[in-house]
């Protein structure tokens, strides 16, 4: 590779540009939720009832997005069970149970059987 005004190589230090094999998050915990039973459902969480279920869950959290945040709410292509007129959410530890959520239950209620636990979560903050 030549340098800018094509004056030889660019000189290297030697030490390559080394990538980590892992990153650390500060996530308790992981829930996965179908991306198609949401959209389905049009929303009916959160405080007004119109969020989805992935948007109503993260926000319980500390508001920090990514691996940032207090847990994980990952929205995943259809999961192939469709129930009708109920969203499927999976807590990450106990993949053999899944839950077929209701618009209109409580987000603390679906939280707490996910097993996400937070600031927002464990001191009541739920209606931010």
């Amino acid at each position: 590779m030549a340098a800018p005004g094509g004056r030889g190589p660019i000189a290297r230090s030697g030490v390559e540009n080394i990538m980590p094999d892992h990153v650390q998050s500060n996530w308790t915990g992981v829930a996965l939720v179908c991306r198609k039973c949401s959209k389905r459902v049009g929303g009916g969480f959160g405080p007004d009832g119109r969020l989805p279920l992935a948007k109503a869950l993260r926000a319980l959290g500390n508001r920090r997005k990514g691996r940032k945040a207090d847990f994980g709410v990952v929205e995943t292509p259809c999961l192939k069970l469709c129930p009708k007129g109920r969203v499927v959410a999976i807590d990450a530890r106990s993949p053999e149970r899944w839950l077929l959520v209701k618009p209109g239950t409580a987000i603390d209620t679906v939280a707490a059987r996910l097993g996400l636990t937070g600031a927002g979560v464990e001191d009541g903050l739920l209606d931010r």
